[in-house]
């Protein structure tokens, strides 16, 4: 079992930068694939960021890569997602995802989520 706890979301304008936290409870949280997904009002969560157990191996959503940068800190049991050169199209509430899986890009391949943490970005 995984407890996520998502923080460091806000209000920021176009150009602006946040980093996201997400902390996890458990002992095997080293153990996971991590994962940050996206939910717009109206519209389905997307997925944002992976990043594997050792933290060697990431990927991205084509509309962030080069934007934002996903990291972590095993021995915190805390990921990280550093968000640079926000858009407005950013704006959405931000979820830390756990998998016991390969690392996957699709909701269903996480067994845990955080409560999510709103990013706004204004024009």
């Amino acid at each position: 079992q995984v407890q996520l706890v998502e923080s460091g979301g806000g209000l920021v304008q176009a150009g602006g930068s946040l980093r996201l936290s997400c902390a996890a409870s458990g002992r095997t949280f080293s153990s996971y694939v991590m994962g940050w997904f996206r939910q717009a009002p109206g519209k389905e969560r997307d997925f944002v960021a992976g990043i594997n157990w050792s933290g060697r191996n990431t990927y991205y959503a084509d509309s962030v890569k080069g934007r934002f940068t996903i990291s972590r800190d095993n021995a915190k049991n805390t990921v990280y997602l550093q968000m640079n050169s926000l858009k407005p199209e950013d704006t959405a509430v931000y979820y830390c995802a756990a998998s016991s899986l390969t690392p996957g890009t699709r909701v269903t391949e996480y067994n845990y989520w955080g409560q999510g943490t709103q990013v706004t970005v204004s024009s």
